[in-house]
């Protein structure tokens, strides 16, 4: 009888058996994971407000400052520069320490430097008090997402780690709602406040409710108790001291979880998952940050302009949850290269000329839902590409590199909007990137044909 099967008998003096890993797939999705999923996007939510709210403050900011917007760009990069360190930090310290402590901290961590920044003098010190701030924002998301991902059954992983991410364009949305009535009522600081007061507010809720991966907690038999009390929580009375665990997982030396993600068996998917998503956030971040510019360039009113770039980041959203859909259902590589491909179609097609605002519009929902929704779907990828001792540094570092590429693509759309390169000219370029990005995850799946993770029964 399966391992998992034997924890809901009736208790008897012979030990259980739990297979963790096996027992969490063959569960249903229950109110527990749905605690885990809501508590988990929430957290991206409050990422995604606190992460916009420069772009929204900025000209309020200049103006009580009296500087150019221009002048604002260090204060943009620090918090760029943050949330890729912070992200290439978390990993390996929730590998060791654990998801939920790890993330738990980090949301503390930019919510206290968010309200820090709220008091900044100059631009110097906002520099800083962002960058911080970005240490704990990209330390949070990538372990929202492996812990969601060690949560949900399989048959769903996918669809359940883009739905959380899916908080991100909520909590940025909601962000340019809240700012524009907070800027003319209590100004520019009162943004910073409140993007620092909800997550600072949130840290007691976590502490209570969320819970630290049961995963994470089976891979040592010195977190047994605490094993127990999560897999009573999924049912009651499912363990007992007296429970024996067994893993899936082939046991392995203590290593860095750097080291073994660029180990020879994970080497080639890793560098893979950093060359989609670098290109990826290049291509989201060149877009989300120049399109409206460049639509506005190309003789469209500035409405028009504003209305195309909202329709991208709609776009993004419904592709987030379209693509977790279809990833469990057929070959995730295949879904995802397919996907980034048609986005690079939808980008070149988009720079001939001849399109009216419908025509550009459709596209550039089109565009949204392709790019915007497979970087969501890279990040369910990563979590189901690597064992659970390196799981959350697998996912973080996709991320933290993914981040630079988001760095990247905003200096390089003001490079080429500097040298008077057109609307047609850009789009067309971001065909490049999607074809590279589309290549890279092929070839990760052609490489991974077979389950990626080899697996061996063993007892704790």
């Amino acid at each position: 009888m399966k391992a998992s099967l034997k924890a809901s008998q009736p208790n008897t003096r012979a030990s259980r058996v739990i297979d963790v890993q096996q027992l969490l797939d063959e569960q249903p999705v229950g109110r527990f994971q749905i605690l885990v999923l809501m508590m988990c996007m929430f957290i991206v939510t409050l990422d995604g407000l606190d992460t916009v709210m420069m772009g929204f403050i900025a000209p309020a900011l200049s103006s009580a400052w009296a500087i150019p917007r221009d002048a604002l760009g260090p204060v943009m990069s620090g918090g760029l520069l943050g949330l890729a360190f912070g992200a290439l930090c978390a990993g390996p310290l929730a590998d060791r320490f654990g998801r939920k402590t790890v993330m738990t901290i980090a949301v503390l961590f930019f919510g206290v430097w968010s309200v820090g920044s709220a008091f900044a003098g100059n631009i110097t010190e906002l520099t800083v008090l962002r960058f911080l701030t970005g240490l704990g924002l990209g330390a949070s998301m990538p372990n929202a997402a492996t812990l969601m991902a060690e949560y949900a059954p399989q048959r769903c992983r996918a669809l359940m780690v883009t739905t959380v991410f899916c908080g991100f364009t909520l909590g940025a949305a909601g962000g340019g709602f809240v700012s524009a009535w907070l800027i003319a009522a209590h100004g520019w600081h009162s943004v910073l406040i409140l993007g620092g007061v909800l997550p600072v507010l949130y840290v007691p809720l976590m502490i209570k409710w969320l819970p630290e991966s049961a995963r994470y907690l089976s891979l040592k038999e010195t977190r047994r108790a605490r094993l127990v009390g999560v897999l009573n929580r999924i049912q009651r009375g499912m363990a007992d001291a007296a429970t024996r665990f067994v893993s899936q997982e082939t046991p392995q030396r203590e290593r860095s979880p750097v080291r073994l993600i660029l180990s020879r068996d994970y080497v080639f998917g890793t560098v893979m998952l950093w060359i989609c998503y670098f290109a990826g956030l290049l291509t989201v971040y060149l877009l989300g940050s120049w399109l409206p510019t460049l639509i506005r360039g190309a003789g469209f009113t500035l409405e028009q302009a504003a209305i195309v770039g909202a329709l991208f980041q709609a776009g993004g959203t419904i592709g987030s949850l379209a693509i977790g859909w279809l990833m469990d259902r057929v070959n995730p590589h295949g879904a995802l290269g397919a996907t980034v491909f048609v986005g690079g179609v939808f980008a070149w097609y988009m720079g001939l000329p001849g399109h009216g605002i419908v025509g550009i519009s459709v596209l550039a929902f089109g565009m949204g839902y392709c790019m915007n929704g497979s970087n969501t779907g890279f990040c369910a990828l990563a979590a189901g590409s690597y064992p659970t001792r390196m799981r959350a540094t697998g996912t973080s570092w996709m991320l933290g590199i993914g981040r630079f590429g988001g760095i990247a693509g905003a200096m390089l759309g003001a490079s080429m909007l500097h040298a008077n390169w057109g609307f047609g000219e850009v789009l067309t370029a971001l065909a490049v990137p999607a074809a590279v990005g589309a290549a890279a995850v092929l070839l990760k799946g052609a490489r991974h044909r077979g389950p990626v993770l080899r697996v061996k029964a063993v007892s704790h």
